[in-house]
C-alpha cells in the first residue's frame, strides 16, 4: 500500500513538473522533494531554444509563452536532460564537489542593486553565481550544462553571457544566455567556424564575441547576428596564428571597441559601420603583444599592458603616453590583469588620494599596488595572494587569472588557478596599502589522492555521512559537507601568513621575491595516509585557546595533565605525509592542526597510521617495517611492535635461538611460538588494524606478511605469509564481520577471516594497479579502483563480480559512506570529488557475474547535477531487463532435500496465535458492557424527542446462535466458500498444494473459522479430506509447525465426531503412523548431533 501511495504521489509530482514552468514560486512547497525530481523538469523546452524549422532567435519575454514539448534542437541537442547512457547497474551519477574556479577562464562581477556584488565563475561546463554581501556563498548553478567545455563568460545587467567549445576545426560552437542559474536566450552562431569564442563583451546596444581572427557582433536588443569583423595580419606580425589580444571599451567613447593585437598595436573599430577607425601603435621597441587593457577612471585614458613587461597610460584622444611603468619587474614578465580603484581613496602617503592601480599575471601569484602620482611607484605587494605555478607536471596548478576592484568600494576580488576565489578588503584606519583576507572560497589546488568518510561519534551526531575528509598533492586536508556547500573547509595548519612574514617572504624587496613558492613550503608535506576516529572528539570546545600545534612527543617526557582535556576530549585524525618520519594530529571539531607529531622509532618514513576505535591510542608504520603507538591525550609513547628490549635481553634471546636447536624440529608439529621482539617487518609496513576491544594490532607490509600482534604486551601471536606470491600494498578492515581485505601487487584482493586467520576469497579481475579500495557499508562488497580507468564491485557471499564501470580517466581514491548512501570517487586529471548514489537502497541488484564484455563506459557527475540522480530519482528508476539467456534467475526451492524437514515462511506469531486463539479471545473479552455516556457535550444536537424503536431490539433478541454459524448461512445462501471448493478439488484430483496455500495466507481468525465450518454431518467427507490433506504434507516433509498447529486445532473443535465414521478413524490412524515415523526420525538425528556436540566438548579432545 505504500509503495502505490509512493507511485501516486510521484506521478502527481511529475505531472505537475511537466503542466508549469519551474521557478522559485510555484513549486516552493513542494520542498527538498521536488529538488530531487529536478531531472524531470527539463522535460519542458525553454522558450529561448532554438528549435529545428524555426527561426534561429526567439526572444523571451515573459510568462505567456505557449507550452512545448519536448524537441529536438538544431544543434542535435535535445531540449531537455541530455540522452541518457550506459550506466552503473549499482550507482548513480549525483553531483560533483569543490569546484570552484579551477580553469583560465577568468570571473566577472555585476553589481546587485546597491547593497552587493554578485561573483561567476567558470567550472567546466557550468557557470557558478556567488553573493559577496553572503560570505562568497553559492547562490546559482547553470543549467542546462554546455554540450563542450566553457571557453568565455560576461556578467552584464541580470544576465550572464557564456561561450562554449574546442580548438578542434569544425568542434561544434555556442554562445547562451543565462539568468538566475536558468538558460534563458541562445545566441545564433555562423555555421563553418571551428574557432571558439575567447572574449565576451556586452555594452550599449552591442554583444561582442571574440575569436583568435575575428570579432563577431550581435545586438543585445534581439540576440540578431549583426556583422563579422576579420583581422588581418599587419607587417608587423609575429607568424602566429592568433591575431587578437585582449578587447575593452571606453566610456563616452559610443560604438567603438579597443582591440589589442599580437603585434602590439590598438586598433579602435565602429562597431555601427564595422570600419576600422584608428590603430595606436607602440612606442616601446619590441613591446611584445598586447597583453592587457583596461580604462581607467580618468576620462579617454587607456591602461596597456605589454608583453615585455611595461604597462603604458595612453590619452587615446591625442595618441600621447602619459605614464610608463615597469610592471614586470626585472624578469620583464607580462601582466594579464589590470584593475583601478574608483572610490577615490588609497594612494599617496595617507590614503585619501584617488589614483592605485592593481597588476597581476599568470607567472605568479602575487598583486601588485601602484600609486600613480609622481610618476607611479609600488606602494604594495600582496605577496601569496593565490598559489605560485608549478613547473612539475601533475603538480599544485596557481598563478593569478584576474584581479578586480568592486567599482567604488575599497574591495579587491581576485581568482587564480589554483582554483579559489578571494575577496580582499582595505583597512582606511589605520591605513594600509596591501589589503586583508575577506572571504575566501577554494578548493583543492592539485588532484585528490584519499578519501575517507567521517564516521559517527560516540554520540550518534554524524552517522548520516555528512562529512567527507579529501587530501590532495596542494598539501591540504579539507572537509566536505554533502549538506551544506559553504560549511565545507579547509583544516588550518596554522598562520601560514605569520610565519612568511617572519621569514621576510610577505616583503616588497628582493629577497621577498625570491622566496616565491615559501608560502606553500610552509604547509606539511603531502598527505599519503589518514585515519579517524570521532569517538574522544570535543567538538569545538576541545582544548580551547590558542596554543602550540605539531609538537614533537620525543622532547615530551611527562606529557601533559590529563584533567587538561580529558573533559574535553582530544585530537581525531592522524596523517603521515611523504617523504616524512613524523606523523600529525588533527582536532576535528576545531578543524585545526593538533599538538603533536609522532616520531617513527626507527626513523623511517611513515607509510601507514591507524587510530583505535577508543579514539585514545594512534599507530604509525615506517617504510623500515616498525610499528609505535602513542597515546593521543598525552602525546607519549607507549608500545613498540615488536616490543622493545633491552641490551641484556636481546643477548639473552641470541644464545636462546643459538642453543635451541629443538625448537627447529618442533615448527612442523604445532605454531611457532614467538619470542619478545620477534617478527619484526623486513619491508613498509603498508596497512595496521586494531580490533575493536584493543586485543589485536594487524599489521601487513611489502614483505608479503601478515602479522598478529598482542595489543598489551607487543608480542606477535601469530603471521601469515604469502611471499614470494605477492606483496601487500594496502588494507580495510570491516569489524562487524572481522574481515580484512588485502591489496596485492598481484592485482589481486584477498579476504582474510581474523578470527580463523584463513583465506575466505580472493577477487580477481583488474588490469591495472589497484589505486584504492573499500567495504560497504555492510560488508556485503568491496568496491576497487584500478589504474585501468575501472571501478569494479565484488559480492563477498559469491565471489562474483557484480558491476564495473569504465571512467574516462583513473580513479586515484574512492570511499564509501558509513550509512551506504554515496560513493565518492576522485580522479587523477580532476580536483573535484564525485559523488554517487547508492541505487541498491530502493531497487534489486543482482549477483550474477558479469565479464569483462559487460563492462559499462559511464560520465561522471556534474557540478549542477544534470543528468544525474537524486535519491528518490534512483528509489523510482526502472531497472533494466537482463536478458534471459545471460542471467539465469536465481530462485530458492521450496524444499533443498527429501530428506529435510523444512519449517514454513509463515511468521511464528500467526500459528501461535491459531493455536491459542480461544484463550485470547477469552482474555480480551470486555469485563462488563458499554456504558453510555452521562451528558453528551455540547456541540452535539438535542435527541429528546428522537427513541429508537423498540422492534429493532426485539428482533436482534430473536436471532439465535445457530444463526451465527457459517455453515448455517452459507445453508442458507446456496453459496459455497473457497475453501470447500479447493478442500473438494484435491480430493478429486489429489493435489493438495492449492488447499495448504490458501491457508497458509489466511490470519489465525480466518484459519480457524475455516475449520470450524467444515461440515461435520455423515458422511464426514470434509473431515476425512481436510486430514488426509495434512497426512500428505507430513509425508512430504514441509511446513512442520503449520501442520502440527492445523491438527491442534481440528482434534480441539471435532474431536467428539472423530469415533462416529470409520473412514475418518482411519484417516487419523495413517496420520498418526506418518507423525510417529517423523518423530523417531527426528529424534535420532537430534540425539546424534548432542552426543557429537558432547564429545567435542569433553577434555578428552
Amino acid at each position: 500500500m505504500d509503495d502505490l501511495l509512493c507511485g501516486k504521489l510521484h506521478r502527481q509530482l511529475l505531472t505537475f513538473t511537466e503542466e508549469n514552468a519551474i521557478c522559485a514560486g510555484n513549486v516552493s512547497f513542494l520542498g527538498s522533494l521536488t529538488k530531487a525530481l529536478a531531472s524531470y523538469d527539463e522535460l519542458q523546452l525553454p522558450s529561448n531554444i532554438e528549435v529545428a524549422g524555426m527561426p534561429s532567435v526567439v526572444r523571451v519575454d515573459g510568462a505567456e509563452e505557449p507550452k512545448v514539448k519536448r524537441l529536438k534542437l538544431s544543434n542535435g541537442h535535445s531540449a531537455g536532460a541530455p540522452a541518457k547512457g550506459a550506466s552503473s547497474r549499482i550507482f548513480s551519477p549525483f553531483r560533483t564537489l569543490g569546484l570552484v574556479s579551477p580553469t583560465a577562464v577568468p570571473f566577472t562581477s555585476t553589481p546587485l542593486g546597491k547593497t552587493t556584488f554578485q561573483i561567476n565563475t567558470s567550472v567546466g561546463r557550468c557557470v557558478q553565481t556567488y553573493d559577496l554581501r553572503r560570505g562568497l556563498n553559492l547562490v546559482f548553478l547553470s543549467r542546462p550544462e554546455t554540450p563542450e567545455p566553457i571557453t568565455a563568460t560576461f556578467a552584464w545587467k541580470d544576465r550572464v553571457f557564456a561561450a562554449w567549445g574546442r580548438e578542434e576545426q569544425g568542434g561544434e560552437q555556442g554562445l547562451w544566455v543565462f539568468g538566475r542559474g536558468k538558460r534563458t536566450g541562445v545566441l545564433d552562431i555562423p555555421a563553418g567556424l571551428g574557432e571558439p569564442v575567447k572574449q565576451i563583451l556586452c555594452f550599449g546596444s552591442w554583444i561582442v564575441g571574440c575569436r583568435k581572427t575575428r570579432i563577431e557582433i550581435w545586438k543585445s536588443t534581439t540576440y540578431e547576428h549583426y556583422t563579422t569583423i576579420t583581422l588581418q595580419s599587419s607587417q608587423r606580425g609575429r607568424g602566429t596564428d592568433d591575431l587578437l589580444g585582449p578587447t575593452c571599451n571606453m566610456p563616452t567613447f559610443l560604438n567603438k571597441l579597443f582591440v589589442g593585437r599580437q603585434d602590439g598595436s590598438v586598433e579602435i573599430w565602429n562597431l555601427s559601420t564595422g570600419k576600422l577607425v584608428y590603430t595606436i601603435l607602440p612606442q616601446i621597441s619590441d613591446s611584445g603583444p598586447v597583453s592587457a587593457l583596461q580604462p581607467t577612471p580618468t576620462f579617454s585614458c587607456l591602461a596597456i599592458a605589454y608583453g615585455n613587461g611595461y604597462t603604458v597610460l595612453q590619452d587615446v584622444r591625442f595618441d600621447k603616453e602619459i605614464l610608463r611603468l615597469n610592471t614586470g619587474g626585472s624578469h620583464q614578465v607580462a601582466v594579464t590583469s589590470l584593475s583601478f580603484r574608483t572610490d577615490g581613496l588609497g594612494a599617496g602617503n595617507d590614503g585619501r588620494k584617488a589614483g592605485v592601480m592593481a597588476t597581476g599575471g599568470s607567472h605568479s601569484g602575487d598583486v601588485t599596488f601602484w600609486d600613480l602620482h609622481g610618476g607611479g611607484r609600488v606602494m604594495g605587494i600582496l605577496r601569496g595572494a593565490h598559489n605560485p605555478p608549478s613547473d612539475v607536471h601533475g603538480g599544485v596548478s596557481g598563478g593569478l587569472s584576474k584581479v578586480e576592484f568592486l567599482p567604488g568600494q575599497a574591495v579587491l576580488i581576485s581568482s587564480g588557478l589554483d582554483n579559489s576565489l578571494k575577496s580582499w578588503v582595505f583597512d582606511e584606519t589605520p591605513y594600509t596599502p596591501v589589503p586583508r583576507i575577506l572571504h575566501a572560497r577554494s578548493g583543492h589546488a592539485a588532484p585528490v589522492t584519499r578519501l575517507e568518510f567521517l564516521p559517527s561519534d560516540s554520540d550518534g551526531a554524524d552517522t548520516v555521512g555528512k562529512w567527507l575528509l579529501s587530501t590532495g598533492k596542494d598539501r591540504s586536508l579539507w572537509a566536505w559537507s554533502l549538506r551544506r556547500d559553504g560549511q565545507s573547509t579547509e583544516l588550518s595548519q596554522g598562520n601560514i601568513r605569520k610565519k612568511a612574514r617572519k621569514l621576510g617572504a610577505l616583503g616588497n624587496g628582493l629577497e621577498a621575491s625570491k622566496l616565491e613558492s615559501s608560502l606553500e613550503d610552509l604547509k606539511a608535506p603531502e598527505i599519503t595516509c589518514l585515519a579517524r576516529s570521532l569517538n574522544r572528539d570535543g567538538g569545538m570546545g576541545t582544548l580551547a585557546g590558542a596554543g602550540a600545534i605539531w609538537t614533537n612527543t620525543s622532547a615530551v617526557k611527562k606529557g601533559v595533565d590529563p584533567s587538561d582535556n580529558g573533559a574535553t576530549g582530544w585530537e581525531s585524525i592522524v596523517t603521515g605525509h611523504k617523504g616524512d618520519k613524523y606523523a600529525r594530529t588533527w582536532f576535528w571539531g576545531r578543524k585545526r592542526a593538533g599538538r603533536w607529531v609522532f616520531e617513527t622509532g626507527d626513523g623511517g618514513e611513515v607509510k601507514s597510521v591507524a587510530i583505535t576505535q577508543c579514539g585514545t591510542f594512534a599507530l604509525i608504520g615506517s617504510s623500515n617495517g616498525g610499528i609505535d603507538m602513542f597515546n593521543l591525550q598525552s602525546g607519549l609513547h607507549r608500545q613498540r611492535f615488536p616490543s622493545r628490549l633491552t641490551a641484556a635481553q636481546a643477548r639473552k634471546l641470541q644464545v636462546r635461538l643459538a642453543n635451541d636447536t629443538s625448537a627447529l624440529s618442533s615448527l612442523e608439529a604445532k605454531p611457532r611460538k614467538f619470542n619478545l621482539g620477534e617478527g619484526k617487518h623486513t619491508k613498509a609496513v603498508t596497512g595496521i588494524m586494531v580490533d575493536g576491544v584493543n586485543r589485536i594490532v594487524i599489521s601487513c607490509g611489502l614483505d608479503g606478511k601478515v602479522k598478529f600482534w598482542d595489543f598489551t604486551t607487543g608480542i606477535l601471536q601469530d603471521e601469515i605469509d604469502c611471499y614470494p606470491m605477492t606483496a601487500i600494498t594496502g588494507s580495510q578492515y570491516y569489524h562487524p564481520s572481522d574481515l580484512i581485505a588485502l591489496r596485492c601487487d598481484d592485482l589481486s584482493i584477498r579476504v582474510l577471516d581474523v578470527v580463523t586467520k584463513k583465506l575466505v576469497r580472493e577477487l580477481w579481475g583488474c588490469a591495472g594497479q589497484i589505486s584504492d579500495f573499500s567495504f560497504s557499508n555492510d560488508g556485503r562488497w568491496i568496491i576497487a579502483a584500478s589504474m585501468d580507468s575501472v571501478i569494479r564491485v565484488w559480492d563477498l557471499p559469491t565471489g562474483h563480480l557484480i558491476d564495473a564501470v569504465r571512467l574516462g580517466s583513473p580513479c586515484t581514491a574512492l570511499a564509501f559512506s558509513s550509512t551506504g548512501e554515496y560513493l565518492a570517487t576522485a580522479h587523477a586529471d580532476n580536483v573535484g570529488i564525485n559523488v554517487w548514489n547508492n541505487r541498491s537502497l530502493f531497487t534489486h541488484v543482482p549477483t550474477r557475474n558479469i565479464s569483462e564484455e559487460d563492462i559499462r563506459k559511464v560520465t561522471l557527475p556534474t557540478v549542477s547535477g544534470e543528468g544525474g540522480q537524486g535519491l528518490i530519482d534512483a528509489a523510482y528508476d526502472q531497472p533494466e531487463i537482463e536478458s534471459s539467456n545471460t542471467d539465469a534467475t536465481s530462485t530458492t526451492p521450496d524444499q533443498l532435500s527429501q530428506d529435510i524437514m523444512s519449517l514454513s515462511l509463515v511468521p511464528k506469531s500467526r500459528w501461535q496465535t491459531l493455536v491459542h486463539l480461544d484463550l485470547i479471545r477469552q482474555r480480551n473479552k470486555p469485563t462488563e458492557p458499554p456504558k453510555a455516556p452521562e451528558k453528551a457535550p455540547f456541540f452535539l444536537p438535542s435527541l429528546q424527542n428522537a427513541k429508537a424503536p423498540d422492534t429493532q431490539n426485539e428482533e436482534v433478541e430473536q436471532i439465535t446462535a445457530a444463526d451465527h454459524s457459517r455453515v448455517m448461512r452459507m445453508d442458507r445462501n446456496g453459496s459455497e466458500s473457497e475453501f470447500t471448493r479447493l478442500l473438494r478439488s484435491s480430493g478429486e484430483n489429489g493435489d493438495h498444494e492449492p488447499i495448504i496455500s490458501y491457508l497458509k495466507t489466511l490470519s489465525p481468525a480466518a484459519a480457524d473459522i475455516e475449520i470450524r465450518s467444515l461440515n461435520p454431518l455423515q458422511p464426514y467427507t470434509e473431515l476425512v479430506l481436510f486430514v488426509s490433506a495434512l497426512t500428505r504434507r507430513l509425508r512430504q516433509r514441509r511446513d512442520y509447525e503449520l501442520v502440527q498447529a492445523w491438527m491442534t486445532v481440528f482434534l480441539r473443535l471435532h474431536g467428539e465426531l472423530l469415533v462416529e465414521d470409520e473412514g475418518l478413524v482411519e484417516a487419523l490412524k495413517e496420520w498418526r503412523a506418518e507423525q510417529e515415523t517423523e518423530a523417531k526420525r527426528l529424534n535420532d538425528l537430534v540425539g546424534y548431533c548432542a552426543g557429537v556436540v558432547s564429545f567435542l566438548r569433553s577434555g578428552r579432545i
